[in-house]
C-alpha cells in the first residue's frame, strides 16, 4: 500500500509527469521506496481513477503529449490518513543475512569475495548520501519540510554507516575462521 502514498508525496512536492516521477524516484524516493516505471505508470491510472489525483489539462492538445499530474484534495486527505496511521515495524530479510547462517552449515567458499564487494557497495552509497547531504542540508536550511527531508537521509546515511561497520566486522571474523570449510551439521 506505500507505493501510492510515495506517489502522493511526490505529486505534492511538485506536479510532475509519470516519466519525470519514475526519475524522481530514481534519484531520492527510490534510495528507499524502488518502484519501476511500469509499477509507477500503473499507479498513476489506479490514483486517478480512485479520485485521487487527475491529469492537468494540457496547454495545447498534441497526441503523445506527456500527462502531468497534481494531488486532489481527496488524495492529501488520503495520504494525511495514511501519515497518522500506526504501522508495525516490517522484520527484516536480508538474503546476505540469510547466506551467512547458511554458511555455518555449508561453509563458507566464495561468501568473502561477496562480503569485500557488498562493503564496497555500501561505502559508496554512504559517500553519496554524505554528498547530498553537504550540498542539500547546509546548517541554515531548518525549515520544518527541510527538516523532515533531511532526517529520512540520516536514517540513510546512519543505516550505510552500520552496514560499512558491521561488514568490516564480519571481514574480520572471516579472517580468524579456520581454513578449512565447515561440514554438513558443523556450526
Amino acid at each position: 500500500m506505500s507505493l501510492p502514498h510515495a506517489i502522493l508525496t511526490a505529486l505534492l512536492e511538485r506536479p510532475s509527469s509519470g516519466l519525470e516521477l519514475t526519475r524522481r524516484f530514481d534519484k531520492s524516493i527510490g534510495y528507499f521506496w524502488s518502484a519501476t516505471h511500469q509499477q509507477i505508470y500503473r499507479e498513476l491510472g489506479r490514483l486517478e481513477a480512485e479520485g485521487l489525483i487527475r491529469a492537468l489539462p494540457a496547454e495545447q492538445p498534441a497526441r503523445g503529449q506527456k500527462k502531468n499530474y497534481e494531488v486532489l484534495t481527496a488524495g492529501r486527505a488520503e495520504l494525511a490518513r495514511w501519515t497518522a496511521a500506526a504501522q508495525d515495524p516490517r522484520p527484516q530479510r536480508d538474503v546476505l543475512l540469510l547466506r551467512l547462517r547458511a554458511a555455518a552449515v555449508v561453509g563458507t567458499t566464495g561468501l568473502e569475495p561477496d562480503l569485500r564487494r557488498h562493503l564496497e557497495l555500501h561505502r559508496r552509497q554512504l559517500a553519496e548520501y554524505q554528498e547530498i547531504e553537504r550540498r542539500d542540508f547546509p546548517p541554515d536550511r531548518d525549515a520544518p519540510g527541510d527538516r523532515l527531508r533531511h532526517l529520512v537521509l540520516r536514517a540513510g546515511i546512519d543505516l550505510e554507516t552500520f552496514w560499512t561497520q558491521w561488514l568490516t566486522h564480519a571481514l574480520a571474523e572471516f579472517a580468524e575462521l579456520p581454513a578449512r570449510e565447515c561440514g554438513p551439521g558443523e556450526r
